[in-house]
């Protein structure tokens, strides 16, 4: 789960810095709230906290969730604090942004689970 915080805070600022809006925590907070509460709804939908042993965490269909609740949540609460549409420009690259930093960890989480296994 921390890793999906991590992976979050990274898409906002590394927007924030390609946009010259500057790193100053409130700023960060301010833009990367509506995308933390997603996520938070994605791991109430998931959660991650209660995935059985047998089941590995890194499975496909629950990182599509959390990858679809926090983009599309994400870009819905910002448009509503912000009581306007954002461009669609913010919404694919959003979307895309995300959708590697929050399935592609687990993608190679489950790689690397699955070499060790192999290993022993």
């Amino acid at each position: 789960m921390l890793t999906d915080v991590v992976a979050v805070l990274l898409f906002v600022l590394v927007g924030r810095a390609n946009h010259a809006e500057g790193l100053a925590p409130l700023g960060v907070l301010q833009t990367a709230a509506p995308f933390l509460l997603a996520l938070v709804a994605a791991w109430a939908l998931t959660r991650p906290w209660r995935v059985p042993p047998r089941l590995p965490a890194t499975s496909l269909r629950p990182a599509l969730l959390v990858w679809a609740v926090t983009a599309l949540g994400g870009l819905l609460l910002r448009g509503l604090l912000e009581r306007a549409v954002p461009p669609f420009s913010f919404a694919l690259v959003t979307v895309l942004t995300l959708g590697v930093l929050l399935v592609g960890w687990r993608l190679v989480a489950g790689a690397l689970r699955g070499r060790r296994a192999r290993q022993t």
